[in-house]
């Protein structure tokens, strides 16, 4: 009798949407940004929280994480991870289309700018940017995620008004200053392992890479793990909720780099001078330099092009 060949019980691979898979490479980011130790425990709520979303793309990213070996499935307790916070990463997650991260920077700088209406037509956009539409609706998708747009009831979509509000943007600045270099300051700081090593690797390869638009998107995602991994650090949980809170706040507005590369290297040698200091124990001198950075950063985006 001939044996018949095993049946594989492997799950074929989960597909992701747009949004989905821009969920899933922002838990990613959130695990390494929190210093997370392997079997650390991560659900859909927690998630969802962290990142500002609903729980339903969480769920279908989470799914994918665990597929791909990053997360595993736990009764009773959601997920876990299953490595170290500087090796979480997928490589499948990377930026899917240089066209759509063009057209992101592009329309945040128009929407800066005041060039772009508060209401505004998916065709209107397609013939201005000169896109496609399934181009446009990813980058729609990604603008509605972090609520830079809403869809208008029956055709059309709106921009949020709030996110130009250049007094807002100054009292987040001045937010910043209260409460990050007081993280620092907090008695149970200490930094994730592997976590200084893997900023310093980062924003050395920011600083060796020709400046591009799509460096912008690059460059923010950098900071904003920057500085909500001194959050994390402070080992006071409403220190980091209160930093990836800003983080959402900033995602639109700050992608638009109009600063140049002169004031990148500037950003990213003052964050690799504040992590020298936290390497040598002087957790006082790097509160004062991160003061000192997001002061100078305020000032600067006041500044035209700022």
């Amino acid at each position: 009798m001939q044996h018949q060949k095993p049946i594989s019980r492997r799950k074929p691979e989960p597909t992701l949407s747009p949004l989905q898979r821009q969920v899933a490479g922002r838990i990613v980011d959130w695990v390494r940004s929190s210093g997370m130790a392997p079997g650390e425990a991560l659900s859909e709520l927690s998630a969802a929280a962290a990142l500002g979303v609903s729980r339903t793309p969480v769920r279908a990213a989470l799914i994918w994480l665990d597929h791909h070996g990053l997360l595993e499935r736990r009764r009773g307790t959601g997920y876990v991870t299953t490595r170290p916070a500087a090796d979480f990463s997928a490589p499948e997650l990377s930026v899917a289309s240089d066209d759509a991260e063009h057209l992101f920077v592009a329309i945040a700088r128009a929407r800066n700018a005041g060039q772009l209406p508060t209401d505004i037509s998916e065709s209107d956009l397609m013939r201005r940017f000169e896109v496609t539409r399934p181009t446009l609706l990813r980058v729609l998708t990604r603008l509605a995620e972090v609520g830079m747009v809403e869809r208008k009831a029956g055709h059309g979509w709106a921009f949020r008004p709030a996110h130009s509000d250049t007094a807002a943007e100054q009292e987040s600045y001045r937010f910043r200053l209260l409460i990050e270099p007081a993280g620092l300051r907090e008695p149970g700081f200490a930094l994730a392992p592997g976590w200084s090593a893997q900023m310093r690797a980062r924003h050395k390869a920011m600083l060796g890479q020709r400046w591009h638009d799509g460096a912008a998107v690059e460059l923010f995602e950098m900071n904003a793990a920057f500085h909500e991994g001194l959050a994390a650090a402070s080992g006071n949980r409403f220190v980091l909720m209160a930093m990836q809170q800003q983080n959402r706040m900033r995602r639109f507005i700050n992608y638009e780099w109009g600063l140049g590369r002169e004031r990148m290297v500037v950003s990213c040698s003052e964050h690799l001078e504040i992590l020298d200091r936290l390497d040598a124990g002087d957790r006082e001198v790097a509160a004062v330099l991160l003061q000192r950075h997001l002061d100078k950063a305020g000032q600067l985006r006041k500044e035209p092009g700022g």
